[in-house]
């Protein structure tokens, strides 16, 4: 079977469908550009499937390669029988071309060779052929000045034996998919390290099915050996089976060579070969299997979150100050105006400090600042309270229901806000700060504020990860956003690649403004890289704003090829051309000339009429190059211009009596946002410096089989608190509002799981209290 029929039976795709898509990857053409326009092509293969097959083609491809060698390497030899070479051919993945390949490929020498140079090896076949029961006797006839008596005869004839039994590709495939299928992996704490690795106490006695062990449980247990708290074994058998007792796993190997049961020195020979021999290969590549099968899965888990992140709603084009919450060093603000251009920044202190209240509440009316984005870090709570102080004293003149701390005095703010009111709107929201600290010791933010305070370009960053997240978090490492699970136990080079194509996936399927785009968002545009980024912005910036898709021709070293394969995906707002704002590629601009003719009106006209587009029949344009899915795509595009495929934006009401962990009462009822969706659960933020877990089986009043089912990362939710262990940082939620406070789910959430997520982001704390609980609605009315 060749490579096309594989990845047709695998993405149940014609094999027309899969030679088109080949055949545009090979020459250079993007996931995101086939998928979005090329359907015609590749029958409408969408992106996952795009991905799917171009890893698979590369894994295929190097397994056609590597076939070559060990074609050539045992022809080379002289070894290389018809009925070989068609099991190598027909071999379907690596580790089954592996095993054909063991008994050919060089080595050192071993036992086994060195007796068959001393000529032994007639002497194995006769044992396993004629299977004599005096094998002191056979082996007489094979004394040499190398082989002094019959017990080196009988020792270099079991090394031939054991390696013949070892390197049957056949025998070894069968014992490895028992091994997978029945064997349990078991755990147990190391002694001496039962306090030290408390955190592993679950698996300190454990015993599980390795088929059927999930991700987050296989890789806690990986991490507790490497950090020397755990030891981990595979079990083929009950632990109280006689040493002598044949297993299974032998008695396979004994009847694929027709050892008798009866002939003590070959079933000594059978079972070395699989205790000593082949159990020990096969536990490693187990195990090895165990761990690859698990960073898929965090991998798929990590790359879901991240998607689900980086396509959450932007609060849009609007001015927000964004503040960075500090003690000792204060809060650092930064102002952005609707296109995320700074224009100004102040640090202010949070207690007994009437003169930095006065400059955030000058600031404010300077600026006529409606939307404050506030980091959830440290000292996240405070700035909350007194920012959410402030608002209240100059919108509603009342300030003595509000929550102040301490140390914080009614006269301050009274004295600082004064008596002018203000007639309009202040919204605060509390923002994810994870990241903002990578990227303001970043270079990209040092050549983006080369003169601003390091500190500073957090608050920056978070005001901006509101106004468009996407925007924004491209220019950060997507393992540092902290979305995943076990993320740093993982390969990182899979993790990487997969994460970089989550993000190409998104950003193309927003599209960009190329005159407000920043360069890492840019590169991140199919057939655009860093350099050709890089010379957008600086273009830009010597030559004012892009007035038409075709003047990015004369951005140097951005030629014909790339603009076909970015061009659909960039965007020129109030340019001479009213379709470069859309998602139409420029190739069809044609085809809407015809439309537009058929209908006799301009372009300005058509773009954004739904009934004028609705009155055009698809099939009339319908011609050798676009076929109907372009067609259709083309009227969609022109019915909705630059419609944004992210949702609307909304926010949590975090009950304004709830700020710490102490604070959370068995029973409550409180409105979160998810922050993190893994394999057994859910984490959602309500508003504390922990966030609570909601179990899987808590999810829903029906089965789920996968969290992302019911929840994705930065959804509203609301929760029941059923547990509360403040000691340890432990909250247990429910989203079946109608469960009983204690009925948390025990026993399923190991300790190591549930500490992983802390370790493997940066701390993702929310200390704010309340947003305006008319602050969704009336931040919908800003927007427009």
């Amino acid at each position: 079977m060749n490579i096309t029929q594989i990845l047709s039976q695998e993405l149940s795709a014609t094999a027309a469908q899969i030679n088109a898509a080949i055949k545009l990857l090979d020459n250079g053409a993007t996931v995101p550009f086939i998928a979005r326009y090329r359907k015609e092509a590749t029958g409408g293969l969408d992106d996952t499937q795009l991905r799917q097959l171009a890893e698979r083609l590369q894994y295929l491809r190097e397994l056609e390669d590597r076939k070559a060698v060990v074609l050539k390497s045992i022809e080379e030899q002289g070894k290389l029988s018809d009925d070989l070479k068609a099991q190598i051919e027909a071999a379907d993945n690596k580790t089954a071309l592996e095993d054909l390949y063991l008994p050919y490929k060089p080595k050192r020498r071993t036992k086994a060779q060195i007796a068959r140079e001393h000529g032994l090896q007639p002497l194995a076949d006769v044992l396993l052929a004629e299977q004599p029961q005096d094998v002191e006797a056979a082996a007489q006839g094979y004394l040499n000045k190398n082989v002094p008596d019959t017990k080196a005869a009988l020792d270099g004839a079991r090394a031939i034996l054991m390696e013949q039994f070892a390197e049957d590709a056949e025998l070894i495939g069968t014992l490895r998919d028992k091994l997978w299928n029945e064997a349990e992996i078991h755990a147990q704490v190391v002694e001496g390290k039962e306090t030290e690795g408390e955190k592993f106490s679950d698996y300190f006695d454990h015993r599980e099915p390795i088929r059927t062990m999930p991700s987050h449980r296989a890789l806690a247990v990986l991490r507790g050996r490497n950090e020397g708290v755990l030891n981990i074994a595979l079990k083929y058998q009950p632990d109280d089976t006689p040493i002598t007792q044949q297993s299974e796993y032998e008695q396979i190997i004994a009847r694929r060579f027709k050892v008798s049961d009866g002939h003590k020195w070959l079933g000594d020979t059978v079972r070395l070969t699989w205790r000593a021999k082949i159990f020990l290969s096969l536990e490693l590549e187990i195990f090895s299997k165990l761990k690859e099968l698990a960073d898929v899965n965090a991998i798929t888990v990590f790359s879901k979150n991240l998607k689900d992140l980086l396509l959450t709603a932007p609060a849009g084009r609007v001015s927000i100050l964004g503040l960075d919450p500090g003690f000792r060093t204060g809060v650092k603000a930064a102002l952005i105006d609707e296109t995320g251009k700074l224009i100004d920044t102040f640090i202010f202190y949070l207690f007994n400090d009437k003169k930095s209240i006065r400059q955030l509440v000058t600031f404010i009316r300077k600026y006529k600042v409606q939307v404050i984005a506030i980091g959830n870090g440290t000292a996240s709570r405070e700035t909350n309270m007194l920012v959410g102080a402030v608002i209240t004293r100059l919108t509603t003149r009342n300030i003595r229901n509000i929550a102040i701390d301490k140390n914080m005095q009614l006269s301050d703010i009274e004295w600082a806000v004064g008596e002018d009111y203000i007639n309009y709107p202040i919204h605060k929201i509390i923002v994810s700060e994870a990241g903002a600290s990578i990227y303001s010791a970043s270079e990209l933010a040092a050549r983006e504020f080369p003169d601003l305070d390091v500190s500073l370009r957090g608050a920056v960053s978070i005001a901006r990860r509101l106004q468009d997240p996407l925007a924004e978090l491209v220019k950060i490492d997507p393992k540092s956003i902290g979305v995943g699970q076990y993320q740093h136990d993982v390969n990182q080079s899979q993790l990487a690649k997969s994460l970089d194509a989550v993000v190409e996936d998104c950003v193309n399927a927003v599209g960009v403004d190329v005159n407000t785009a920043s360069a890492p968002l840019l590169a991140r545009i199919s057939g655009l890289n860093q350099t050709l980024a890089q010379n957008i912005v600086a273009y830009r910036n010597e030559n004012g704003a892009f007035d038409s898709r075709k003047k990015l021709l004369k951005v140097p070293r951005l030629g014909e090829k790339t603009f076909e394969q970015a061009a659909g995906f960039l965007r020129i707002n109030g340019g001479k051309e009213p379709l470069d704002a859309s998602a139409v590629h420029p190739e069809a601009y044609p085809i809407v000339a015809k439309m537009l003719a058929q209908q006799g009106i301009s372009a300005a006209e058509l773009i954004g009429n739904r009934e004028r587009v609705k009155q055009i029949k698809a099939s009339d344009f319908i011609d050798e190059r676009f076929g109907l899915p372009t067609i259709l795509d083309i009227l969609s595009e022109l019915e909705k211009p630059g419609r944004d495929p992210r949702g609307e934006f909304k926010t949590a009401r975090f009950n304004e009596r709830v700020h710490e962990i102490s604070d959370l009462q068995v029973g409550m009822i409180l409105e979160g946002v998810v922050s993190n969706v893994a394999n057994f659960g859910a984490f959602v933020d309500i508003g504390v410096h922990q966030d609570g877990l909601v179990h899987i089986s808590a999810l829903s009043n029906k089965f789920v089989q996968d969290p992302r089912e019911v929840v994705k990362a930065g959804d509203v939710v609301k929760v029941k608190v059923l547990e509360v262990d403040a000691a340890r940082k432990r909250i247990a939620l429910t989203m079946r509002l109608d469960d009983e406070p204690g009925s948390a789910v025990k026993g399923n959430r190991p300790s190591e799981t549930r500490h992983q997520e802390r370790r493997d982001r940066k701390p993702q704390r929310n200390d704010g209290a309340p947003t305006n609980s008319a602050m969704a609605d009336a931040f919908v009315k800003l927007k427009r």
